[in-house]
């Protein structure tokens, strides 16, 4: 016996229907969930159910299995017929952790999680503990970023469906390594999303992406449940290690408990009943500390959120851009705000916004670890007009400098796909709408956005062309190519090294005093400093303390002085004190 049921609050109607058989007529049950009992409708069955008198045919706002897309039929799935091994996987926290970001479909040429799989003894290798997967809940068409998606339920069928991201999960935690999925709540796709046809999903307003989600109007109890439910599917039935909730900025929440404090709660409360850690991680341009700050001290009580401050400090610093948002950023006394305070723009002006932005990190109570930072990641790189990665910018020296400053820093550090290798693949924005009207929208829209910021339509990759998708593949051959093969091993030290010093992965912000001078900067952290030359020449910078080692440098040079150092152009060296 399978029992079908589907929340549809305004529908007077509802109706099964099954590959074979007559429509079965649902039943209400007066809270607007409509259900029906069908014998022999097994795993593998299809199904569809149909609204008031219309005879189209839609799949289920639940549905856990798109084999067809997302037009297509739901599939009953069983999550218990999973053959899993991992019984004795006790989890991975957060803290101290080394993330890496991937998307399935460009992380090797099969574009699948089986062919994840085979790439994960690299990410042991590397000294990575978390691996972080883009969206891959189905969306229509075959390639996407994932931030489309519609079916919040189901992974998409040509990654390899449900069983797919099992097996990836499975043979992820086989090695030792957690899995965080990203997931986005605060939109549905443009295409296939039907789950608004059933009941008041949506509200009246709207964010850069579409429609904004009903999680505070009328029937929106429901409505928060389907989220809810979702992010505790993808951590039980998934054995997901934590989540990565997109732009929670733009979820439009009015209520006394917001949607995230009752996900801290119901994650709490899974992760204590399954007896391993789990993590919600949010993205958020807010800069706004509350976020996690814990329940007991008045938050809302999430583990962590991106820091994009982290990474325009850095960036600036490093390429010396500073167009758009990066306009108040690229000074070293920024860099040491960062690493001190976690937030730049902490209650003080933002020239891109024209307001005061952010407020302060207590830099006593809230640990470092709660900031995921990076020199690089799928935003900061695929929202760039050519989707060319840092490395196509920097020299080989400037981006060791780079790693070497957010790998010794006092956040959780996340890796970008290839970038371990200083990738010459870029990462751009692609989709594939099947819908010309869309599709064409998609494209014009991206060569109007950037001809704003002055780039000639012609230089703007068209999203839907094959050829974006194909170019932003990661090609493995380089890895063990010169210049690669070599920034590869320096980012399997630098990773080693931060494991092996305690201090490296201190996360009190207190503990972190940092220095600088003309295009140098000192960070001590604990019985080591990182010392950071991003001048073209060479440069003697003293130092308070006895070097009694080099323990890792970029390059070759660096010498050790009574006083302190003397680092080469470009350079960056953690010593021993």
């Amino acid at each position: 016996m399978t029992e079908f049921a589907v929340w549809a609050p305004e529908a007077g109607r509802v109706r099964l229907r099954l590959a074979d058989g007559p429509d079965r007529e649902m039943t209400g049950d007066g809270d607007g969930w409509w259900r029906a009992t069908v014998a022999g409708a097994g795993p593998g069955t299809d199904y569809w159910f149909l609204l008031d008198d219309d005879d189209r045919p839609l799949p289920d706002p639940r549905s856990a299995w798109q084999p067809a897309g997302v037009h297509g039929p739901s599939r009953v799935y069983d999550h218990g017929a999973f053959a899993w091994t991992d019984q004795g996987w006790t989890g991975r926290q957060l803290p101290g952790s080394v993330l890496y970001e991937l998307h399935v479909g460009t992380f090797t040429p099969g574009g699948t999680f089986d062919s994840a799989i085979e790439r994960l003894d690299h990410l042991v290798e590397l000294g990575v503990d978390l691996v972080e997967l883009l969206p891959v809940n189905a969306f229509n068409g075959a390639h996407n970023w994932g931030y489309d998606g519609v079916c919040w339920f189901a992974p998409h069928e040509a990654y390899g469906g449900p069983d797919g991201l099992k097996r990836f999960v499975d043979a992820a935690h086989g090695r030792g390594l957690g899995v965080v999925l990203d997931v986005v709540y605060n939109h549905f796709g443009p295409s296939g999303a039907y789950a608004p046809l059933f009941g008041p999903y949506l509200a009246d307003g709207s964010n850069a992406w579409g429609r904004s989600v009903n999680l505070d109007g009328p029937h929106s109890d429901e409505v928060r449940r389907y989220v809810v439910d979702s992010v505790l599917a993808w951590l039980r039935d998934y054995h997901v290690d934590g989540l990565r909730l997109d732009a929670v900025h733009a979820l439009v929440d009015r209520r006394a408990v917001p949607l995230l404090e009752e996900l801290a709660v119901e994650v709490e409360n899974l992760s204590t009943h399954l007896g391993r850690p789990l993590s919600l991680i949010a993205e958020s341009d807010l800069n706004d500390p509350r976020l996690i700050t814990p329940r007991e001290a008045g938050g809302l009580g999430l583990d962590a959120q991106w820091n994009d401050d982290a990474h325009h400090a850095l960036h600036t610093l490093l390429t010396g851009e500073r167009q758009g948002y990066y306009a108040d950023f690229g000074s070293m006394q920024c860099l040491s705000d960062v690493l001190t305070g976690a937030f730049f723009h902490a209650g003080t002006w933002s020239s891109f916004r024209g307001r005061t932005h952010g407020r302060p990190v207590d830099r006593q109570r809230t640990a470092g670890h709660r900031f995921v930072a990076y020199l690089q990641n799928h935003d900061q790189i695929g929202n760039r007009a050519r989707g060319d990665r840092i490395s196509a910018t920097l020299s080989p020296g400037l981006l060791r400098v780079g790693a070497t400053l957010l790998l010794t820093a006092p956040f959780t550090p996340m890796l970008f796909m290839g970038e371990e290798w200083g990738a010459s693949t870029p990462w751009q924005f692609f989709t594939s709408h099947p819908e010309p009207e869309l599709a064409s929208a998609v494209a014009d829209g991206r060569r109007r956005e950037f001809a704003a910021h002055g780039w000639p339509p012609g230089e703007v990759p068209d999203p839907q062309d094959p050829e974006t998708f194909v170019r932003s593949r990661l090609d493995w051959a380089e890895r063990d190519r010169p210049g690669h093969r070599e920034t590869l091993d320096f980012y399997r030290r630098l990773i080693a090294l931060r494991k092996r010093r305690p201090e490296l992965s201190d996360p009190r912000l207190d503990r972190v005093e940092v220095s600088h001078g003309d295009h140098f900067v000192l960070v001590r952290r604990g019985r080591c400093l990182v010392a950071a030359n991003l001048a073209g020449k060479p440069q003697r910078i003293t130092v308070p303390d006895v070097v009694r080692s080099v323990l890792l440098a970029t390059g070759d040079g660096v010498t050790v002085m009574r006083d302190g150092l003397e680092l080469p152009a470009e350079s960056a060296a953690v010593v021993a004190v």
